[in-house]
């Protein structure tokens, strides 16, 4: 299946493209995978993915050269890496950092791809046992905890997911076909794609985003000679990168958790158990490695929900699952049971996609150094250009270019108030899946304790119960530590 002139060339595109995309500040990969997937619809299931795949995987690669040489980082979950990377770059030490970036980001995913494929036996046992209770309440968890995920913006993330699904909902029924909130508005009829949702808030979004803001023209400094001296340096350090790693693979593997909780307890873990913590903040390379490392292994592991129980952990996730939907190939049980050849196919063309880029960044890297210096507003240009493209060329609609500016806006607004995009996606993705298997459940279920009779349900439905409960448990907490600050402000207005 891979050795084929097309899936081949998908990957390379893919894994160059996703590096350069990565590479340019203010892009990231959900704005090229969103412009990119009208396109993917016409190729083969195994072709589009491929591309998707190099594309979300080696973004990672890219983002770090920004966050080590200019202090910004080139996708957002390359943030942590400005933390030692850039004062290492300040030090006299960018080709010694970049390296280890580099390095950090190959085993990080190498590890998450082996823990993939040796999971694979396990996760084709266990998925037969899913079934439509279990579907919907593995939805229901990820949904729990995207919103969760949220630290200090939980309502807002709530009310956002609240709106995601009730976006699903427009347009007809999927079991009595009716009209449900169309008002009468024939282009309502079909509903609200998802896909024109996905380019209108993160891709337009980010280009109005590139306009509206002060033009910019960074100017990283050059790299010359050898980028191969990370890898001597990583083997020192392989503690911290093999732990990193293994939060990486653990966090990827939770829906709605991902990147940013894996680097902060492999950075956390790092940190405490180094043997110079007062060098992390200020270029500790055991910093660099557990930042980069965490967040590679992310992308392998987050395909887990995904392959095995059709269910997105994130939004670029989410935008594959289309993918799959448009060639009928369904991601669930099934899938490990009739299409092992096709999940194989996909476990090694991750394992490819790390060599090109880790070969092509090694040859290329003063390239991209270039590439960063694009002025901000010239690429907005662009991204808005061939986001407009992206969704006219899905059905040949001015209306969806309508209703994705509009969606353009509104992320525009949420990015503006800081808030997240993420819930209203896997709002639409999972709540759909959620409405499905509800219904297909309540043919069997007579009463309430009949949807966790099951010991696969039961489990989940604990699990729901424990997250729950341990929100609200830190809530309580972070109140009586906030109780004497209160109580001071009080006695000292008091007496004013």
């Amino acid at each position: 299946m891979l050795m084929r002139w097309d899936v081949l060339l998908a990957l390379l595109v893919g894994s160059v493209g996703g590096v350069v995309i990565g590479a340019i500040p203010g892009v990231g990969p959900a704005v090229a995978i969103a412009i990119l997937l009208p396109a993917t619809f016409s190729l083969q299931p195994i072709v589009g993915l491929t591309m998707l795949l190099g594309i979300y995987g080696s973004s990672m690669y890219g983002g770090a050269l920004p966050a080590v040489l200019i202090n910004t980082p080139g996708t957002a979950v390359n943030a942590l890496t400005t933390y030692d990377g850039y004062p290492m770059t300040r030090r006299g030490e960018a080709r010694r950092a970049v390296s280890l970036a580099y390095a950090a980001s190959f085993w990080g995913g190498m590890f998450g791809i082996l823990c993939l494929i040796f999971l694979s036996p396990v996760l084709a046992i266990v998925a037969p046992m899913f079934g439509s209770r279990e579907i919907f309440l593995a939805a229901l968890l990820g949904i729990i905890l995207v919103i969760l995920a949220h630290r200090g913006q939980v309502m807002a993330a709530g009310m956002l997911a609240m709106f995601g699904i009730f976006l699903q909902t427009v347009g007809l029924d999927p079991v009595t076909y009716t009209q449900r909130y169309t008002f009468g508005a024939t282009w309502l009829s079909s509903g609200i794609n998802l896909i024109v949702v996905v380019l209108g808030l993160f891709a337009l979004s980010q280009a109005f985003l590139l306009l509206v803001d002060k033009d910019d023209s960074p100017h990283p400094q050059s790299l010359d000679g050898d980028l191969t001296m990370g890898f001597k340096e990583l083997f020192r350090h392989k503690r911290v990168a093999t732990v990193s790693s293994g939060f990486g693979v653990l966090m990827g593997m939770i829906p709605g958790v991902g990147e940013f909780t894996a680097q902060f307890l492999s950075y956390t873990y790092a940190q405490k158990t180094s043997k110079n913590p007062e060098l992390f903040g200020k270029g500790s390379p055991e910093g660099l490695i557990a930042s980069e490392a965490s967040n590679n292994a992310v992308p392998a592991a987050a395909m887990i929900p995904l392959l095995a129980l059709g269910i997105p952990g994130e939004a670029l996730t989410a935008m594959m699952l289309s993918v799959f939907y448009v060639h009928n190939v369904i991601p669930g049980p099934q899938l490990f049971q009739q299409h092992l050849d096709f999940i194989y196919a996909l476990y090694l063309s991750l394992i490819l996609l790390n060599l090109i880029v880790i070969v092509f960044l090694m040859v290329a890297t003063k390239p991209l150094t270039y590439i960063i210096r694009v002025p901000t507003r010239f690429l907005g240009m662009i991204v808005l250009v061939l986001s407009f493209v992206g969704v006219y060329s899905l059905r040949n609609s001015i209306t969806d270019c309508m209703v994705a500016a509009a969606f353009g806006v509104l992320g525009l607004v949420l990015k503006r108030l800081n808030l997240p995009i993420v819930p209203i996606i896997l709002g639409m993705v999972l709540g759909g899946i959620m409405e499905v298997k509800l219904r297909s459940a309540m043919a069997r279920v007579k009463t309430p304790l009949d949807m966790i009779d099951r010991p696969i349900a039961f489990l989940i439905f604990l699990s729901i119960l424990f997250v729950i409960g341990l929100h609200v448990r830190t809530l309580v907490r972070e109140h009586r530590a906030r109780l004497p600050e209160l109580d001071h402000d009080m006695h000292d207005t008091q007496q004013r």
